[in-house]
């Protein structure tokens, strides 16, 4: 068989839908993503849907990237851990219009956004590829912001409400808590914290 006739090989998909899927460290070598071949979309899926999109993506052969990162379940024992979206509602799909076409018949994608700057989004893509292929935790907060009010959701002090003063490193945060008219601060996970709307 002359290498013209041979079928191409399966192109590589990054953050599969499993719990716990390895991910290789990237390092110096070039990352999946950079191997892409096709135009970047970003679809926008429907609530929770983010894995079943990506298994759907999966099965067709299309090219994607769902980062996803470890997470630990606060209830029951013993302790476990599971793998969520770094970007809740987001998608990365590389490919053709008919890839496209088959990211929407799942009936699972709200809106598909189309990118302006192609590889600004690649490069940034490859960067996101690299964190979560680390082995640090990573996390994301977008919407805790100084000022927005907010519940503790796990711990001894669940249930607690508050409002965010600051944030001065990475992984913690202060709430103000109003008690008998007076304010307390305490230091936090920012990961135990649900924003209130």
């Amino acid at each position: 068989m002359s290498q013209e006739d041979s079928p191409p090989s399966p192109a590589p998909q990054r953050g599969s839908s499993g719990d716990g899927d390895a991910q290789q460290p990237v390092g110096d070598q070039v990352s999946d993503v950079a191997r892409f071949v096709g135009r970047w979309w970003v679809l926008h899926t429907r609530s929770r849907n983010e894995k079943v999109v990506a298994e759907h993506l999966t099965r067709g052969g299309v090219q994607h990237f769902l980062p996803l990162v470890g997470r630990g379940r606060h209830r029951g024992l013993p302790r476990s851990r599971t793998s969520i979206p770094l970007f809740p509602g987001y998608v990365f799909l590389c490919g053709g219009p008919e890839d496209r076409e088959k990211a929407l018949k799942t009936n699972r994608v709200a809106n598909v956004l189309d990118v302006a700057d192609q590889e600004r989004l690649r490069r940034e893509l490859s960067r996101i590829e690299r964190v979560v292929s680390s082995a640090g935790p990573v996390g994301l907060y977008p919407r805790l912001k100084t000022g927005c009010r907010c519940r503790v959701t796990t711990g001894s002090l669940i249930g607690l409400e508050g409002v965010v003063v600051r944030r001065p490193g990475p992984w913690r945060v202060y709430v103000g808590v109003a008690f008998l008219g007076q304010s307390a601060e305490l230091e936090i996970d920012p990961s135990m914290l649900e924003v209130l709307d």
